[in-house]
């Protein structure tokens, strides 16, 4: 059976003066082989119509634009150990002068990325760059948006709606820490990628240049363009085009890379957005199990600081749990689309650890192992993955994009370098299909505390530009040679424990083949239909492994 194509694009722009390609001044000397992009190559804006013609862009509400040196009262240089250039953080409420905490890391899916360490998973002489005596053929990568607005109608418009309607009322004061919010004013907008998110994709495709530039020479010798794949909201065609100009340049990008939108849409099925037709994944009892205990556990984690700051408000407002948390999204919004918040301040350390840990419970029982829906909802990336691995179409199963067709134009399987972007939710799908149990490595999370127990912090898995790797590679010094590995965010994560056959390596290697098959088989045993469509009951505190129990009733 095959599917045909619902729509795919080329987000290269038609314009009439677009340039020429040139060849550089460095690279004088290179014969015509070595220079990318190959001869006689143009983008095919037929084949990949523009966002334009796709349409379903999403909301596009904008902002007020940022103003950091005017409104911070610190510059925000780009110093170790504090928040992602070029962004203001400051120390959390109760923090003396020489305190050096990093609140960025405790904001859960609203950090900004940084490197994690591969000890942390048990590797740790690991490294990112390519082991010894190995070389890469190929490379995979799975990535995430940068820094956003809050999504539509999210916690921070409903408080300042809340706030503002309580202005009104006689009696109305505040004083102390909250004295700002007097002329405090809502500017976020909603659902685009902010400068900052911007720069973030924009700087992961020169690193990704940087690290694996040289396999654009099998582009050229095949004589062809690369297909990068994204979502059709806003931010994601947006994410695509960042990533591209700082992979391949500005305005080169235009004219080297062919960019697939794939329709992100209630009742369209693309393994970018899987949670649009998994039925369960919006259920309490099932897919949105994280969401129903991470507000439980938030009723009660900010008592003392709610109590402190009640006390500085007259007149008709309470601040309750879910204020906080809304306050909180503040602080991390207002500092990745502005460049500063006051709310930061409000908060202690204690506070934004347990703001990480209301995320990670939301994360690690709604789209990781504690969710019965997670494997389904990353099968379709998993299936994907394994067709580039081997070269072979899947057969079209209900977990593949509807948008999927088996033919290299739309989805190539000769590539030496694929770039996917999409949201957080299904990049921690796809590590849970894949089985990556180190990365969740402990018992299931302590609904009612943090226990600190399980490898698991959303922050390092799902923060914005989260990304997620995958090298092949020839080793003449192994037998086979050719091996595989996976990495998350400059991790290399072990498999040896979760995928069969494959040995203790300190470079997280394991064979191609015996990689391939066990992935397979995990293919086979991801039940999509089931999982997503089936009446059954899960609760919290169960690791699942991403998949659904079988107490489905008739």
């Amino acid at each position: 059976m095959k599917l045909t194509p619902l729509v795919s694009v080329l987000l290269a722009k038609a314009i009439e003066a677009a340039p020429q390609p040139v060849t550089a001044l460095s690279n004088v000397g290179a014969t015509t082989s070595d220079v990318y992009p190959p001869a006689a190559t143009s983008v095919n804006s037929a084949q990949f119509p523009p966002e334009p013609v796709v349409q379903f862009p999403g909301p596009t509400q904008t902002g007020l634009e940022p103003a950091v040196a005017q409104t911070a009262p610190l510059y925000p240089y780009n110093t170790q150990g504090a928040a992602a250039f070029p962004l203001v953080a400051p120390q959390p409420q109760g923090s003396d002068s020489s305190s050096k905490v990093d609140i960025t890391r405790y904001w859960g899916n609203l950090s900004p990325w940084y490197s994690l360490s591969s000890a942390d998973y048990g590797l740790p002489n690991a490294s990112p760059l390519i082991p010894a005596g190995c070389s890469i053929s190929q490379v995979h990568l799975l990535y995430r948006h940068g820094a956003r607005y809050p999504t539509s109608g999210a916690a921070p418009a409903t408080f300042a709606a809340k706030l503002a309607n309580a202005t009104k009322g006689a009696g109305f004061q505040v004083s102390g820490e909250l004295a700002f919010l007097s002329d405090w004013t809502y500017k976020l907008g909603a659902e685009l990628l902010t400068p900052f998110g911007r720069s973030q994709n924009f700087l992961l495709g020169v690193a990704y240049r940087q690290l694996y530039g040289e396999l654009l020479n099998n582009f050229t010798a095949q004589g062809a363009l690369p297909v990068f794949r994204t979502e059709s909201q806003d931010r994601m065609v947006k994410t695509a085009e960042n990533f591209a100009a700082g992979f391949f340049g500005v305005p080169e990008y235009l004219n080297q890379v062919n960019i697939e939108i794939l329709v992100e849409n209630p009742g369209v099925n693309n393994s970018g957005a899987p949670y649009e037709v998994c039925n369960n994944s919006n259920i309490a009892s099932r897919g949105s199990i994280g969401t129903t205990v991470a507000n439980k556990f938030a009723n009660n984690a900010f008592n003392s600081t709610l109590a402190r700051l009640n006390s500085q408000i007259s007149g008709n407002l309470t601040f309750t749990p879910t204020d906080a948390i809304a306050m909180l999204q503040l602080c991390s919004y207002e500092t990745d689309a502005l460049g500063y918040s006051a709310f930061c301040g409000l908060f202690t350390q204690q506070d934004f650890q347990n703001y990480e840990y209301y995320y990670d419970l939301s994360f690690y029982y709604n789209n990781g192992p504690g969710s019965p829906v997670a494997a389904a909802q990353g099968k379709g990336y998993l299936e994907e993955f394994v067709a580039r691995f081997t070269q072979t179409y899947p057969a079209a199963l209900s977990a593949l994009n509807e948008t999927f067709d088996d033919t290299p134009t739309y989805f190539p399987l000769n590539q030496s370098i694929y770039a996917d972007a999409t949201h957080e939710v299904v990049v921690l799908d796809t590590l849970t299909a894949f089985n990556l149990t180190a990365l969740f490595n402990g018992p299931a999370l302590n609904t009612s505390t943090n226990q600190g127990r399980n490898n698991f912090v959303a922050s390092k898995l799902v923060p914005f530009a989260t990304h997620f790797t995958t090298q092949v590679l020839e080793c003449p010094i192994l037998i086979p040679s050719k091996q595989i590995r996976f990495i998350v965010n400059d991790a290399v994560v072990p498999v040896s424990d979760s995928h069969p056959g494959c040995p203790v390596d300190p470079n997280g290697l394991c064979p191609f083949d015996t990689m391939v098959n066990v992935l397979k088989q995990r293919i086979n045993e991801i039940d999509f239909r089931y999982d997503c469509f089936a009446n059954y009951t899960a609760s919290a505190g169960v690791n699942y492994n991403g998949r659904a129990p079988r107490n489905a009733t008739p």
